[in-house]
């Protein structure tokens, strides 16, 4: 079986899907690895460690994909000057990535279908025990937590740590963190580190013991129905639970010097959890970094890829954070793309074995030789 990995197009994306440790891996599986020239070199990996870990490396990404049965990305294809990245795909390859969802793409779905490419979208992979080390999500929302509050840190004009000087005393900064899911944790860790006052919230309070266990506040809106899903998740709650949590919301902002948001809702638009009034509210000079940005934002004023000043506070919405960190990024994602590879390689037949039967590929299967496989 050869598997290709094809250096990175996406405007911004530095992301590597194999590193030469995970490449060395798959060679002792027996798999034949086949790199694009400087497919790594944004992330730190140079063409001859690749070569040492012993993959081949072609000049461009046609040689890298000749022949190609499985083809191993971070972003989905995409279309250029010179035509879509499909078009260089094998037919009925495998593709791998962390997020392929033709649902809203319907050229993607197009795409995949001329080409009868089997798709297989890693955000997809559901929240169960063997399933952990596959985990593209939380890799990459551990590393987004971290370095959402380095940027927080950067932009105050505070120190975050209390400090005692000749002067007199400084103050801890105060932060607050929205959504304690695994960005929101590591966000919450991150900023206790640093020595600032931390308080959490989340709508589900089983997620109270943790914030805890890290020194921070938890603070929550009692709500009779149920806020996460079968999987986990924060869900959507009702109107008038939405409007307790408003109130909570802008309590808290207007003692907040930083206000760090995470709240996601798989599959749609980020909730708005601060609102423009509630940015008028807050300190002049604080600081909000929007980690869900990208899929609309928590903050109503947030402009995604920007960084804004709206009523004397600094709005930051990062767009692929996790990028900037493209080392160590690359090498969690690696990881997790080799557990799921070695999840549906058949090392008898050299070949991809596709058990739909099993709730990990069912879930992440989006097309079967360009036919939809589920509404995503």
């Amino acid at each position: 079986m050869r598997v290709a990995v094809p250096r990175e197009i996406a405007e911004g994306e530095k992301r590597v899907a194999a590193v030469p440790g995970t490449v060395e891996k798959m060679v002792k599986a027996g798999i034949e690895v086949c790199l694009e020239s400087e497919a790594g070199i944004a992330s730190g990996f140079a063409d001859a460690e690749y070569r040492e870990a012993g993959a081949a490396v072609e000049a461009g990404a046609e040689a890298a994909l000749q022949r190609a049965d499985v083809v191993l990305k971070v972003q989905k294809p995409l279309r250029t000057a010179q035509g879509h990245e499909l078009d260089r795909f094998p037919e009925r390859a495998t593709l791998i990535a962390y997020s392929v969802r033709a649902r809203d793409d319907p050229e993607l779905a197009e795409e995949l279908r001329a080409r009868r490419i089997t798709a297989l979208s890693l955000d997809l992979v559901p929240r169960i025990a063997r399933a952990q080390n596959m985990d593209v999500l939380s890799s990459m929302a551990n590393i987004a937590g971290y370095k959402s509050v380095l940027l927080a840190a950067d932009a105050l004009p505070k120190f975050f740590p209390m400090l005692m000087t000749a002067a007199g005393t400084v103050l801890p900064a105060r932060v607050f963190v929205l959504g304690a899911g695994v960005a929101g944790l590591q966000a919450i860790a991150t900023a206790r580190r640093l020595g600032a006052v931390v308080t959490g919230f989340d709508i589900r309070p089983v997620v109270k013991e943790q914030v805890e266990s890290l020194g921070a506040r938890f603070v929550a809106v009692g709500l009779e129905e149920r806020a996460e899903d079968a999987k986990g998740y924060a869900k959507e709650v009702s109107a008038d639970a939405a409007a307790k949590e408003r109130e909570l919301i802008a309590r808290e902002l207007k003692s907040t010097d930083v206000c760090i948001t995470t709240a996601l809702v798989p599959g749609k638009r980020a909730p708005v959890l601060v609102t423009g009034e509630m940015v008028r509210g807050m300190r002049m000079g604080s600081i909000i970094v929007d980690l869900a940005a990208e899929q609309g934002g928590n903050c109503e004023l947030t402009d995604p890829g920007k960084d804004v000043v709206k009523h004397g506070v600094r709005i930051i919405g990062p767009v692929n954070l996790v990028s900037t960190m493209a080392f160590q990024a690359s090498q969690l994602y690696a990881r997790n793309v080799l557990n799921f590879l070695l999840q549906v390689y058949d090392k008898q037949g050299h070949k991809i074995a596709l058990d739909t039967g099993d709730e990990i590929v069912k879930a992440c299967l989006v097309t079967r030789e360009g036919e939809r496989a589920q509404a995503v």
